[in-house]
């Protein structure tokens, strides 16, 4: 190496410009190694590095650079041990500079030296690294890694790239941390070098992986290089550039960017790159940004995340991208949005701010506010979220609170799911984090705002009392009058000046008064505006009084020195201290402050006392609209529990629970509202559901497990407190599961229970009926809990107490009938209690003492005891035949006893229907005076037991008795697989199967059809105790007007329904009576029990009941809301489990759409829900629908038809369907007789949502409804469908479109029949000029053509719409789709009932029609 070197290294622009020759003292490369000759010189550039230290670069760069150039043949070991070589160049080009530059005694030879050094190492480094880059991102690519296995180590690149990547980045770290620049003349570091680095730099941050975990320590080193040269080598201008490029290229670099800028700004101290990268993003266009792509999220995200970092750099800079709230891109708004959330949240938050930050957090919470309601959901979402953050960070004003959440409790409205999930969280944020109180009832705050109120009233009356009037200075009053005195003066002293005074005006004379005097009378008159006399009397006074020091400054007669003694009079006569008590002064002096002090604290009201007042009573305010807000936000989001977007369902929950536990008025309801949810399929749900109700209720706080389980029982008995059946089964579900785990919080708990509902411990009647069904619940886990305590439960609730409380008494038959097995579907042997146990004796007694009395809830007790009695007892047939007998003589002795009495509407005469009773009894006790009567609510109460154990009878045989046998059947089955028995058992048995019939495969249905017997033919014996009522239970529903007693009516009607559900033949009998009760009854109670009935009976006998379907429709349009509810109810049941066929009379379904009560509609909508769900089934009875409504004898308003139609044809959805319906509407416009049901039959067009198959389909039924045309209500609906079209349309179907409006318009304006005539016309002078112009064709052989195929090419007449031929053919018939229904709906010959028994004879199409 020579000592002195005559040539510089200068770093081109490419590789290959190093073979160029250069200009003079500029290095070039000489000799290009071939791949053979490399191995040798590389051996000899390692001895030199080790010998000569880092300077060997300069003799051996051909070397490395031969390498560069033959990269791609090369092998993977060679390429490694170049690495290295440059490696330790520039490691030790980091050692050896350090003592060399703090000397600073290099000369201008060894500088040029390192400096050559420098660059050589530098740029091969960089240049390799590039290099190894490329090839290790394209081997990732082609040679991507198995799932599952391992990476393919096959291929070229570097082996080990990743981990050697992060020591190159070490290096030059190293090196470019040094003070380098001096090496350059005059510190000047040139940009080639300067790009070299950064380009390396960036080259691998566009790695894909740059931004994952792993490569953190990758992506630091980067930054970090970048950093140094941008506060050393003046390269912030590069930087700025290249981060825009790289968020426009690489979205997955937003995060890296905004880290980089953050660390560049606060490590490095260069903040003014932040604002220049903000102010390039926030001048760019709304076009620009359009034309971005991924850039513009990339941007926003960018943005976001800066902001995270480094909020305090946004306030300077954050003017520059406000203008992007203005523009288009919604990510942009998102990002600015979230800065501005983050600045409110970090930055100015807190009391004391100044009131520059102040205003500025005033105005963006204003920008945020506006924001709440932009057009993209997205923006919406965002802007909730970060005010979601406010709030949790306690950022937001507390007079910004009632405004948000009044923003936000109307975004639950909002159409997008996202907008209102977020809207839920910011107001559950808002509870949890509110800073008014602990508990939030507006209903409990509403009195102590009333009487602090008052208190502050009367505080404030008391202050005016003792209040001075208002002062108004002397400088003040001098200055309103100043302008009007001076022109006075002027005046005055003017030397033409002759005004004429009068008399009156004088003010002094001779010798009156001193000068003190004087002045005070000037300044009165000053004061009664009487500025004439005032300045008269001034200067008279100079000339009385010419050494006074009032008057003295007159010496100088002139206009200024006249205003100045006059304002000294008037501004200074209040200040005199030797003022007499009579001065006039206006108005007086106000007296001193000490005295008012003194005087309102004797009368006790203070200034401090009332500006507390005055705060704790907008206090309360704020808190009570606080409270107002959140109770309406409740009555919406309870809505939100159903809906089916599974996160909002969730989100609902958690707010129902927060507002729960800060007592929320209404929260329980929507805590009650979730709980049937436990039901649901999802899973999702159904967990959220019981984590909410653990945390409300099954994770009590306390010191011990006694103390823990009084909260937990507490706890539960509110909820069960007027808790609905429903509610109760529901909760059953989670209590349920906390009691199968036996613990010593659950065992504490049950004896809590216990406790409460024996009376040991002093609570209510409610909540002692609460303890019992917890009970019960806590008996489905486990039998014993109940079981071994039925004494108790029997001597507490069912002894001789139990006509106190029969509501305590029917809660414990439900607990107790929890233990039984059809609740616990065993499998064994069923458990039943013999007849003679004290349950069923208490049980009886309690049931007919009941009969003879008028409780209220005695017949809820009634149906749970029974149900019990047929679940636990040995035969309990003959347990409820002798309670009847019982009761039923009891009613006779109380009618005996009673007397003869005139009748009323409390009683009723039934001799001879008694008298049969008792007789077929056997019972020797007469009726011996003929006028005997009973209560009526006695016999309903008979009546309605009587209906009770019939049904439960019936049950009882085709559950437990068929259970029984088929368990019977099973135990001797299997029996017989393990191993024959005596000969003389095993006779014995077949015998009996012989005469059962129970043999074989046919044995389960020789079961069933035995207990249908029995049913059948027994059950209504005459020998059976059940018939004997029938005769009295239809003479009192036969005769409403003599038995008029509603709960009589009610018991007997509903009793009879139940009778009817033992047989056929019984069902047949009665079906017409039950009917006309349902049409003529005025009864609501009586109409609402039939509809209930009769739904059970057609599941039982769907084949009876099937004729009077009609009549089951027409009580949808009842006159009483619980009727329509009811009865709505029933059909969606029957309907949607197929048990009732779906037919044109679901039209009276649709009208409940309308329906006023909100639940019923709610309840129609839900019915087409669930039915869209079945193929088909709205688009078959859609035609029959539209047809029933429009009828003009139904005389529907417009408006609501539209409004049901909407809701129908927002279900067809499938393009089959919308074309097929365009078909079957356009036929039914030829039967359409007015002009109203030809408008509502456009209208259904006009909601189809129409593609071109369904417009060739319409333009094909032109001439079922162009004759229609002129009228306004077709016109319009068809021109709407032609706009909807339009949009977006093909140019080609645009035009088609386009045409077929023209077409509307023309026969709407002119009529059909000219625009005919002029096509016809049109068509005929065509043809003329077609057939001067064209040659004739010879005529065709239509010999030849027979039998051929016909050709597939289609002519251009094949491409048009053929005309529909009239005249010819015979009319075709049109089949509606009602008609096909009623094809389809014609049953089997085994299906169709026997005896059909209308209540009026009318045909079957009249029935329909009505």
């Amino acid at each position: 190496m020579p000592a002195a070197m005559s040539w510089d290294f200068n770093l081109p622009v490419s590789v290959d410009d190093l073979v160029k020759a250069g200009g003079v003292g500029q290095y070039v490369v000489q000799d290009v190694l071939t791949p053979k000759e490399l191995p040798s010189h590389l051996n000899r550039f390692k001895l030199a590095l080790r010998n000569q230290g880092p300077l060997s670069i300069l003799e051996h760069f051909d070397t490395t650079y031969s390498v560069l150039q033959h990269w791609r043949t090369l092998d993977v070991a060679m390429k490694e041990e170049t690495l290295e070589l440059l490696i330790q160049v520039v490691r030790g080009l980091s050692v050896s500079l350090p003592s060399m530059l703090d000397s600073g005694a290099l000369s201008s030879d060894d500088r040029k030296l390192q400096l050559n050094a420098v660059k050589m190492g530098v740029f091969l480094l960089c240049k390799l690294t590039e290099t190894l880059e490329s090839d290790s991102y394209r081997q990732s690519i082609v040679t991507a890694p198995v799932k599952g296995g391992k990476k393919n180590k096959g291929g070229e690149g570097l082996m080990q790239w990743e981990s050697e990547r992060e020591v190159v980045l070490q290096c030059l770290s190293q090196l470019l941390q040094l003070d380098i620049r001096s090496l350059w003349s005059l510190s000047l570091v040139e940009e080639e070098f300067v790009s070299c680095v950064t380009c390396c730099c960036y080259k691998l941050l566009e790695n894909p992986t740059i931004s994952h975990v792993k490569s953190k320590p990758t992506r630091d080193l980067i930054i970090h290089i970048i950093g140094v040269m941008i506060k050393k080598y003046n390269h912030m201008l590069g930087a700025r550039v290249k981060v825009i490029q790289l968020l426009q290229h690489f979205e997955q670099l937003a995060g890296v960017c905004a880290q980089a800028v953050a660390t560049w700004s606060t490590e490095f101290g260069v903040k003014a790159i932040a604002g220049e990268i903000m102010r390039e993003i926030g001048q760019k266009s709304s076009e620009e940004l359009s034309r971005e792509g991924s850039g513009v999220k990339a941007f926003s995200s960018f943005l976001s995340e800066l902001s995270t970092l480094v909020p305090e750099l946004m306030i300077p800079n954050i003017s520059v991208i406000l203008s992007h709230l203005e523009k288009e891109s919604a990510s942009m708004r998102v990002a600015v949005c979230e800065i501005l959330g983050e600045v409110l949240v970090r930055i100015l938050t807190g009391d004391r701010l100044e009131d520059s930050a102040r205003a500025d957090r005033d105005r963006f919470l204003d920008t945020l506010q506006e924001h709440m309601h932009d057009a993209h959901s997205n923006v919406r979402t965002h802007v909730l979220q970060v005010y979601a953050r406010i709030v949790n960070s306690k950022a937001l004003p507390l007079c910004r609170y009632t405004e948000v959440m009044e923003l936000a409790v109307g975004r639950l409205g909002d159409k997008s799911v996202n907008v209102c999930k977020s809207a839920i969280q910011l107001l559950a944020a808002f509870i949890a984090h509110n800073p008014y109180s602990g508990k939030l009832s507006s209903a409990d705050l509403k009195k102590p705002l009333e009487k602090e109120a008052a208190k502050l009233k009367e505080m404030k009356d008391k202050m005016a009392e003792k209040s001075p009037v208002a002062v108004i200075s002397a400088a003040e009053l001098w200055s309103a009058m100043e302008p009007e005195l001076l022109q006075t003066a002027r005046a005055h002293l003017e030397p033409d000046s002759e005004e004429e005074w009068d008399e009156e005006e004088e003010v002094t004379g001779e010798d009156e008064g001193s000068d003190r005097d004087t002045a005070i009378q000037i300044a009165q008159l000053l004061r009664d505006n009487k500025y004439r006399q005032a300045v008269r009397a001034c200067i008279q006074a100079h000339g009385r009084f010419p050494d006074s020091k009032f008057f003295s400054g007159l010496s100088t007669l002139n206009t200024q020195a006249v205003m100045d003694a006059l304002g000294h009079l008037f501004k200074g006569s209040e200040d005199e201290d030797e003022q007499p008590q009579d001065a006039a002064q206006l108005p007086p002096p106000p007296s001193s402050e000490e005295g008012q002090g003194a005087e309102r604290a004797k009368d006790g009201v203070d200034e401090g006392e009332l500006k507390k007042q005055e705060m704790l009573v907008q206090y309360l305010r704020d808190t009570e609209g606080f409270a107002l807000q959140v109770e309406r936000a409740i009555a919406i989001i309870n809505n939100m529990l159903y809906w089916k977007t599974t996160t909002v369902v969730q989100e609902a929950m958690q707010f129902c629970v927060t507002a729960y536990e800060f007592s929320v008025a209404n929260s329980l309801s929507g805590v009650r509202k979730m709980l049937p949810l436990v039901w649901s399929t999802d899973t999702a749900v159904k967990d959220a559901v019981v984590q909410a109700y653990r945390r409300l209720y099954l994770n009590p706080q306390g010191d011990n497990t006694r103390a823990k389980a009084q909260t937990l029982v507490d706890s539960l008995s509110e909820l069960m407190v007027d808790a609905s059946l429903g509610t109760i089964q529901c909760l059953e579900e989670i209590v349920q599961e906390f009691f199968s785990n036996e613990t010593a919080l659950q065992v504490s708990v049950v004896q809590a229970l216990w406790e409460r509902f024996s009376g040991k411990r002093e609570t209510t009647a409610l909540h002692r009926r609460a303890a019992v069904l917890l009970l019960g619940m806590a008996a489905r886990a486990e039998r014993e809990v109940v079981l071994s305590n039925l004494d108790t439960l029997c001597s507490v609730a069912l002894g001789e107490s139990v006509t106190e409380d029969y509501l305590l008494a029917r809660d414990t038959v439900i607990t107790i009938c929890n233990i039984t097995d059809q609740i616990r579907l065993s499998k064994g042997a069923p458990f039943r209690l013999p007849q003679d146990h004290q349950l069923f004796s208490c049980l009886t007694q309690a049931i007919a003492d009941g009969v003879v009395l008028s409780d209220p809830h005695w017949q809820t007790f009634m149906e749970q005891a029974v149900r019990l009695i047929y679940f636990l007892a040995e035969s309990p047939d003959q347990l409820c035949g002798h309670l009847l007998q019982r009761s039923a003589r009891l009613l006779l002795e109380q009618a005996t006893e009673a007397g003869p009495i005139s009748q009323s509407d409390d009683t009723v005469v039934a001799q001879s229907q008694m008298e049969e009773t008792i007789q077929s009894q056997g019972s020797s006790q007469d009726l011996k005076e003929p006028g005997q009567q009973v209560s009526c609510v006695s016999l309903a109460q008979l009546l309605a037991l009587c209906g009770g154990v019939t049904f439960w009878q019936v049950s009882h045989l085709e559950r437990s008795v068929s259970a029984e046998l088929r368990r019977r059947r099973g135990e001797r089955e299997e029996k017989e697989e393990k191993g024959p028995t005596s000969k003389s058992k095993q006779d014995g048995n077949d015998s009996v199967e012989e005469e059962l019939g129970l043999v074989g495969a046919s044995a389960e249905d020789t079961e069933a059809e035995l207990i249908r017997k029995i049913c059948e033919s027994e059950l209504l014996a005459e020998e059976n105790l059940l018939c004997v009522f029938v005769p009295l239970l239809v003479r009192v529903c036969s005769s409403p007007g003599r038995y008029a007693h509603p709960q009589l009516t009610a018991a007997a009607c509903l009793a009879l329904s139940q009778y009817m559900m033992i047989s056929p033949a019984a069902c047949k009998e009665h079906i017409r009576l039950l009917f006309t009760i349902l049409e003529k009854s005025p009864l609501p109670i009586v109409r609402s029990n039939t509809i209930v009935a009769l739904g059970d009976l057609t599941v039982r006998f769907p084949n009876i009941l099937e004729p009077w379907t009609p009549n089951l429709y027409a009580r949808l349009s009842d006159e009483n809301a619980s009727v329509r509810l009811t009865a709505i109810t029933v059909l969606t049941q029957l309907v949607l489990k197929d048990v009732m066929k779906v037919k044109g009379q679901v039209s009276e379904v649709a009208v409940l759409l309308l329906d006023p009560e909100p639940h019923i509609a709610s309840l129609a909508i839900n019915f087409f829900n669930e039915l869209s769900n079945k193929d088909n089934a709205i688009y078959n009875l859609l035609p029959d629908i539209i047809s029933r409504l429009s009828d003009p004898e139904r005389g529907m308003k417009e408006e609501d038809f539209n409004t049901i139609m909407k809701q129908l044809f927002s279900y067809i959805t499938k393009e089959k369907q919308t074309e097929s319906l365009v078909e079957k509407l356009c036929q039914r416009f030829r039967t359409a007789k007015t002009e109203r049901q030809w408008a509502d039959l456009a209208m259904s067009l006009s909601l189809l949502s129409m593609c071109e198959r369904g417009f060739k389909r319409l333009q094909e039924c032109w001439e079922c409804y162009s004759d229609k045309l002129t009228e306004a209500g077709v016109y319009q609906p068809l021109l709407s469908i032609t706009a909807k079209l339009r949009r977006g349309a093909k140019p080609l179907f645009k035009a088609q479109v386009e045409e077929f409006e023209k077409k509307l318009t023309a026969v709407h304006t002119k009529g059909l029949e000219n625009v005919e005539n002029e096509e016809l016309e049109a068509q005929s002078e065509e043809q003329s000029q077609t057939q001067l112009v064209k040659t004739p064709a010879p005529p065709r052989s239509t010999r030849k053509t027979r039998g051929r195929v016909k050709s597939t090419i289609p002519e251009e007449s094949d491409l048009v719409t053929p005309k529909q031929k009239t005249g010819r053919r015979p009319r075709k018939v049109i089949v509606f789709s009602s008609d096909e229904e009623e094809e389809d709906a014609v049953m089997e010959e085994s299906e169709t009932p026997k005896v059909t028994t209308p209540i009026s004879r009318s045909s079957r199409r009249t029935r329909l029609r009505h």
